[in-house]
């Protein structure tokens, strides 16, 4: 439903950020194709559609906490629920930039929903991007949501919010158009910029949700643009990884604010590119370096660094221009950085599922394009991304890849179904194999009750330890080490041949011995192997086969 000429309510924003992802999916390949500025990567269509995808995913949870549907989130809680998902979700330069624009809105927006406040949400938006940006560059995206701002500027005195988003659009469009007079690596490539592009998109979406209707011209890639090929990017880098920094360097960090000005003193010498975005304790920093590990370091000085990624250019550019694909790849989520070491030893493309936070489906498409493969096995390893995996292997197959869904419910199957893997094999074959092996194996996962509830199993009360069967509730216990002996017994009472044990990271090399022993001792050819899963795993993950 469109909304009335006069306000903006969190119906609105739900519907903006769900056209905004539709937006960029559409656009997504012809962004990605004209980005030669900052680094001539072919990212940044993706990297915003995934910023979206966040913002747009922590908008649906506030909807869902209302459970009936007969009430709906304040604009306030929506807003803010929108620039968080974006903060914890932005990837690259573009989306982090676009991350603090939703974050400069969101912090207006809150406070009220007519026409000025939403004058004024572009305003604020577009200056606290260019403030997070350590040198300013005109000709970007930057310069784009600023003309955005000035254009919806001009409208005070006009009722309704419709007049201020077709205004912010059109002064967006014009922006664009200019873009390449302005940066000259752009006019050398006769394309517009890409961030800029991308955020065109984004305000297309905001006046289609606002005024019920597409604005009259669509959010693409201008007539007299064309997408850069490899060589036209290649020759583009002299501006980029070529005569610059290496490295690519992102990650969340929660720090304070006299910190984070230090940091960002820092990094500015460390390299260029600097984007810094966030506040209130939660922060996403952005840096092209050299010198990665003194980027990681500076942000652990400051505050808690993490999920850090460090993508090196030279390496992305030849994975981005092979000119031809690899057969098949096998594409893994995993609960842990040690298990993602284990499974990419065995040449999987992995994906790292934090606590609280599972990839979304844009992520795992992210992971299959990465595995530049044309048939792809994907293993979720967790039933809750049952859908979320099926997204993604649809869209995958849109774009020409054979993809396989192996319904996978733990990170044990995944093993399991890895070690049989076998890509000189039919795809077919491989599949029903890597099926049989996930399916014969029953899983586990140790857990420490965070409160008083009841369970299949009795009642557990706050710090016990919860032995999980298949997904239930099937052992309380004090400690670790019992617990798990106990539910080995019933997982062996059915029989089995092997064993698989993932250590979390604070448990000791001890208790894999005392569980090995305890195997052997009581359960005659039955093998034991033991795994490290590493930072952000569960205490304990078993699997029987």
């Amino acid at each position: 439903m469109p909304q009335t000429a006069d306000d903006m309510d969190a119906v609105a924003v739900r519907t903006w950020c769900s056209l905004a992802l539709e937006a960029l999916g559409r656009e997504r390949e012809a962004i990605d194709a004209i980005n030669v500025y900052p680094v001539a990567d072919g990212d940044t269509g993706t990297n915003l559609y995934l910023t979206v995808e966040s913002a747009a995913a922590a908008v649906e949870a506030v909807f869902a906490a209302h459970g009936t549907g007969t009430t709906v989130p304040s604009l306030a809680d929506a807003v803010r629920a929108m620039a968080h998902g974006a903060l914890i979700g932005a990837r690259g330069n573009s989306g982090t930039i676009l991350a603090q624009l939703l974050r400069g809105m969101a912090g207006v927006l809150a406070d009220g929903s007519g026409a000025d406040q939403v004058r004024l949400a572009l305003a604020r938006a577009a200056a606290a991007a260019r403030e997070a940006v350590a040198h300013p560059v005109e000709g970007t995206v930057l310069t784009v949501a600023g003309a955005a701002a000035e254009a919806a500027g001009r409208t005070a005195g006009e009722p309704g919010v419709e007049a201020v988003v077709r205004a912010a659009y059109d002064g967006a469009c014009t922006a664009l158009d200019a873009t390449p007079g302005q940066l000259a690596v752009l006019g050398r490539a006769g394309v517009v910029d890409a961030g800029g592009q991308g955020l065109v998109a984004v305000l297309g979406a905001l006046v289609e949700a606002i005024c019920g209707e597409a604005p009259a011209r669509a959010a693409r890639v201008t007539p007299d643009v064309v997408p850069v090929t490899a060589a036209a990017a290649d020759d583009c880098a002299a501006d980029g990884p070529a005569d610059g920094p290496a490295f690519e360097v992102i990650y969340l960090l929660e720090a304070g604010d006299e910190a984070v000005d230090r940091l960002r003193t820092r990094l500015d010498g460390l390299g260029d590119s600097l984007v810094v975005v966030g506040g209130e304790g939660l922060w996403n920093v952005h840096v092209h370096v050299d010198d990665a590990g003194a980027a990681v370091e500076a942000g652990i000085e400051a505050g808690r660094p993490y999920r850090i990624r460090i993508t090196h250019f030279a390496a992305d550019r030849v994975h981005q221009h092979r000119s031809e694909p690899a057969q098949r790849a096998v594409v893994v989520v995993v609960p842990g950085d040690g298990l993602s070491g284990l499974c990419a030893e065995a040449g999987a493309t992995t994906v790292l599922a934090r606590p609280g936070e599972p990839p979304a489906s844009g992520e795992l498409v992210d992971a299959i394009r990465r595995a530049h493969a044309r048939e792809v096995v994907l293993l979720p390893n967790d039933a809750e991304l049952r859908h979320t995996a099926a997204a993604a292997a649809d869209q995958a197959r849109t774009e020409g890849i054979r993809v396989a869904l192996i319904p996978t419910r733990a990170a044990v199957q995944g093993i399991a179904a890895l070690a049989v893997h076998e890509p000189d094999r039919s795809f077919d074959e491989d599949v029903v194999a890597m099926t049989a092996a996930a399916g014969a194996t029953r899983y586990a996962e140790l857990a420490v009750a965070e409160r008083q509830s009841w369970t299949m199993a009795g009642i557990c009360q706050t710090g016990d330890i919860l032995g999980m069967i298949d997904g239930d509730v099937a052992v309380i216990g004090e400690d670790v080490s019992g617990t798990a002996r106990s539910v080995l017994d019933r997982m062996l009472s059915a029989g089995g041949e092997l064993v698989t044990l993932v250590l979390g990271e604070d448990q000791p090399d001890s208790l894999a011995e005392a569980l090995e022993e305890h195997v052997r001792e009581g359960y005659l050819a039955v093998d034991t192997v033991v795994y490290r899963g590493g930072h952000q795993c569960a205490p304990l993950l078993i699997g029987v086969e």
